[in-house]
């Protein structure tokens, strides 16, 4: 019986380490993107004057949506990240879903989520 290709424990720990830091980082700024979004309404001392409040309404509403928008987007990376470690306590991590080689470890080190190598990438687009 073949061995099945995979990247070493030692491999496994170092993604681990990355994608534990990235996922406190993502969740901070999923925290301060939530911390804004809660807090629009309130303006600080700097705009207390009626005509300011009424320049920033439009602006305000396209901001709120895209920080809505970066908030989901946060939320789905750092989903993203958790599943790369449940890939990483089964040691399937860092397998192409697709070829079932290897995903090259610069890959990995800067998108560490990946779940297509860059020849699977490629094919699909």
């Amino acid at each position: 019986m073949a061995d099945v290709v995979r990247y070493s424990d030692k491999d496994l720990q170092e993604f681990k380490d990355i994608i534990d830091a990235k996922l406190v980082e993502a969740r901070e700024d999923l925290d301060l993107l939530k911390g804004q979004l809660d807090h629009s309404d309130d303006h600080g001392t700097d705009d207390t004057g009626r005509s300011f409040n009424m320049m920033e309404d439009g602006s305000e509403t396209m901001s709120r949506e895209e920080m809505a928008q970066l908030a989901a987007r946060q939320e789905k990376f750092i989903i993203n990240l958790q599943n790369a470690l449940i890939r990483i306590e089964n040691k399937t991590y860092g397998i192409c879903r697709v070829t079932g080689k290897l995903i090259q470890k610069e890959r990995l080190k800067l998108v560490p989520h990946a779940t297509l190598s860059i020849e699977a990438k490629k094919a699909q687009g």
